[in-house]
């Protein structure tokens, strides 16, 4: 559905010629949900916008549906519904209103408009604020909305960019099974900070970074990976280092490949720690922990979380 090959793409005005897409290649079946993750600046919003025909790329191909990128911009627009981090909707219309403009605007005749209205609408659970004013709706509500104007023309290829941003709990796992139930039929590609969003949502990841793809495979398989090599040390912050210093004393012990501060509890840091040999390093952060008076609350070897390994991959890039 998506084919991508040696994808490049050079802002010579603003960086002296280095590529932000440096011929990176991937394929993407209808019936995936592919999680597309990077660090800021890894390239991964221009490659989006590439596969929109938003930017040309300065070299390699690109093909949606069928369609390439250069050859048959139109068809390809035609082929994507596209969703993007700040929706943009028209506060002063009304739901019915707006999603009637966008299906005009995507060439659906006035006598089918309200029937894909509702069909749609019946799955993105917008039919009970078709009325009321997009200005009065809540964050999910929006981002609903947004997702439904951008399926009205049954595209094959939906981009989603942050669909749960600003959203709470209960709309979190609301949208997470939409897009699950989505993308049986269609083909997805998520482009998210959360990384527990993308276990919970997508069948494949696709992480870039400096322009380069540095892993693509099933979040479990990338994790399991490195489960045998993975640590949680978690300290109060109380007595503690800060997170800096923390990070700099575990990853000069030997076989630490690298550490990344993860989110805690008030009062506490931890750190996820990955190894780079299967050694058990638990006796080497006791020491650590004792030689240097910190608050050890845990000390535990764990399964590899994405973020871990999202951590590794993209820092060990970033600095070789």
């Amino acid at each position: 559905m998506i084919e991508v090959e040696g994808l490049t793409r050079v802002y010579r005005a603003h960086n002296s010629g280095k590529p932000a897409v440096d011929g990176i290649s991937f394929q993407v079946s209808r019936g995936e949900v592919l999680g597309f993750l990077g660090p800021n600046g890894a390239g991964k919003s221009t490659t989006m916008k590439m596969l929109t025909c938003f930017l040309p790329p300065t070299a390699g191909r690109a093909k949606v549906a069928g369609h390439d990128v250069f050859d048959d911009s139109l068809a390809v627009r035609r082929s994507i519904g596209y969703l993007p981090e700040d929706t943009p909707l028209y506060a002063d219309m009304t739901v019915i209103g707006y999603l009637r403009f966008c299906a005009q605007m995507r060439g659906i005749g006035r006598g089918d408009r309200d029937a894909r209205i509702k069909q749609v609408g019946s799955v993105t659970g917008v039919l009970d604020v078709l009325g009321k004013y997009v200005r009065e709706l809540s964050r999910g509500y929006r981002q609903r909305v947004g997702l439904t104007q951008a399926m009205l023309h049954d595209p094959p290829v939906l981009i989603l960019d942050e669909p749960t941003s600003g959203l709470d709990p209960n709309q979190i796992v609301e949208i997470r099974g939409l897009i699950r139930r989505i993308g049986a039929e269609k083909t997805v590609i998520l482009s998210t900070h959360i990384l527990p969003e993308v276990q919970a949502t997508c069948n494949r990841v696709v992480i870039i970074n400096d322009g380069k793809i540095v892993a693509d495979g099933a979040p479990d398989d990338l994790t399991a990976r490195e489960s045998s090599d993975a640590f949680r040390l978690l300290l109060a912050t109380e007595g503690g280092p800060d997170a800096d210093a923390a990070i700099a004393a575990v990853e000069a012990l030997d076989g630490v490949a690298s550490a990344t501060v993860t989110p805690s509890e008030t009062g506490t840091r931890q750190l996820a720690i990955a190894g780079d040999g299967g050694a058990d390093l638990r006796p080497a952060l006791f020491r650590l922990a004792v030689d240097n008076s910190w608050p050890l609350l845990e000390l535990d070897r764990t399964g590899a979380s994405l973020e871990t390994v999202f951590g590794r991959l993209t820092r060990t890039e970033a600095s070789s």
